[in-house]
Formats: structure tokens, C-alpha cells, sequence
């Protein structure tokens, strides 16, 4: 398997991110890790190694990012507003840096881009598509959460409103995200399995209802826990299907 490892300074976050390229060819893949993880991780945790045969058949190629997590969210040294600002230059990061960086890896320009991620990863991977449904078409948040008010203290801000999920998406009325979003395949993956609450996906979902936005909740069953076996199934259950 062909394995790259990328990085450079991001005058957004004002510091070095790292990324993990796996495979020759193939749909791009963009990962983002749980809420301590890293580019390493999805390889640490077995799931390339678990996906192997459709990265190493061409059917894929897996880019895993570095996250800022602990230094907006779970930063609980700072303050409320300096969390959901970190998170917003994040958001830049992904959507100014790292899809300009994709489609020159891929040497195909505007190609079409999966978002993907377990737990917080999730969070992050859903967040990207609904605020650029432009550049990413598809969406596989697996055991995600889509509320993160819980991290800001009771304080509230536009940086906080606009990468809360249940926030923004409720209020969703301009035509041209509205029809971005049509064109996008946004699959919210649950279970009641181990450790798993179903709870966030099904409110998105009525969310994403509400504003007429297509959209499917996975729910497998007991086979849909919270942890890395079952996520390594569901993701070569969807790459076997939809790739």
C-alpha cells in the first residue's frame, strides 16, 4: 500500500498539521479522528489495515487529519469564545487547505469528497459537509454528536452558533445550500450496541427533516456499537456498497 505523510504550516491555526495519505487511487476519503486522536490514528487503531483490500484495489484513497480538539472544545483552560473561535479557524483550515490539498493529490480539480468519522470525528465530518456541501458530497458520521452546546459553559457566540450543528442547520433557509445539500448523500450511523446512543443521530435527523434535507439514519441494531470493531465494520460494509 502506498502511504504518505504531508504536512505544512496553517497561517490559520498557526502551527504544522499533519496528514495521512494511504493508497495509489481511488474516491477520496477525508478522516477525522475521535476527540484525542490524530492523523496516526485510524492506523494505530487497525482500521487501515481493516480496509485494506479497497484502498489497495483502488477503490479509495484515505486522507486522515490531525485535529485541534484539546485546544478548542476540550480546552476547559480557555475561555468559551477562544473554544468556538478555534474551532472556526479549523473549519477554515479543512475547507481552505486541506480540500485544496486533496484535489491536487488526487490531481483531479473539484473532485468529489467523502467526509468521515467516528464519535467526535463524526461531529467534525458532518460539520464540514453541512457547511460546504460544495466541496464534499458525501457524509459517513458514525456514532457522531451534533450538539456540542455542552462545551461552551452556557456562553454563546456566532463562532459557536455556526459550527453547532442542530444550531445552524434548524434555521437553514438559503436556496443555495438548500439545493448544495440536495446533491449529497449524508448518512447518520447509529446502533444499540455497546456504549452507543442513538439520541444525536435521531436529532439531527429530525433537524435535517425539518428543513427538507434528504438524508439516511443507519441504524444497525446491536451491531452498532461505540467502538472500534464495530466502526471498522460499518466502514467496510459502506465502502463495499456505495464506492
Amino acid at each position: 500500500m502506498q502511504v504518505e505523510h504531508h504536512g505544512w504550516h496553517s497561517p490559520r491555526l498557526g502551527r504544522v498539521m499533519g496528514i495521512r495519505a494511504y493508497g495509489h487511487w481511488g474516491a477520496p476519503l477525508l478522516v477525522f479522528p475521535t476527540s484525542g486522536g490524530d492523523e496516526w490514528e485510524y492506523e494505530r487503531q487497525g482500521m487501515i489495515d481493516a480496509l485494506s483490500d479497497h484502498v489497495e484495489g483502488g477503490k479509495v484513497k484515505i486522507f486522515c487529519v490531525n485535529s485541534i480538539n484539546n485546544e478548542s472544545w476540550y480546552n476547559r483552560a480557555a475561555h468559551p469564545r477562544h473554544r468556538s473561535y478555534m474551532q472556526s479557524m479549523y473549519d477554515a483550515y479543512i475547507a481552505d487547505e486541506v480540500v485544496p490539498f486533496v484535489h491536487r493529490h488526487c490531481q483531479t480539480p473539484d473532485i468529489a469528497v467523502t467526509t468521515t468519522g467516528a464519535s467526535f470525528g463524526a461531529y467534525h465530518a458532518a460539520n464540514s459537509l453541512f457547511k460546504h456541501p460544495n466541496l464534499f458530497r458525501r457524509c459517513l458520521a458514525l456514532s457522531g454528536v451534533y450538539d456540542v452546546r455542552r462545551f461552551m459553559d452556557g456562553d454563546y457566540d456566532d463562532n459557536f452558533y455556526f459550527n453547532n450543528p442542530v444550531d445552524y442547520m434548524a434555521s437553514l433557509s438559503d436556496p443555495w445550500y438548500l439545493g448544495e445539500l440536495a446533491q449529497d448523500d449524508i448518512r447518520l450511523v447509529t446502533g444499540t450496541g455497546p456504549w452507543e446512543d442513538a439520541g444525536p443521530s435521531y436529532r439531527m435527523s429530525e433537524v435535517l427533516a425539518s428543513r427538507g434535507i434528504r438524508h439516511s439514519v443507519d441504524n444497525w441494531g446491536p451491531e452498532g456499537g461505540h467502538d472500534w470493531p464495530y466502526w471498522k465494520r460499518q466502514m467496510n460494509e459502506y465502502i463495499s456498497r456505495l464506492f
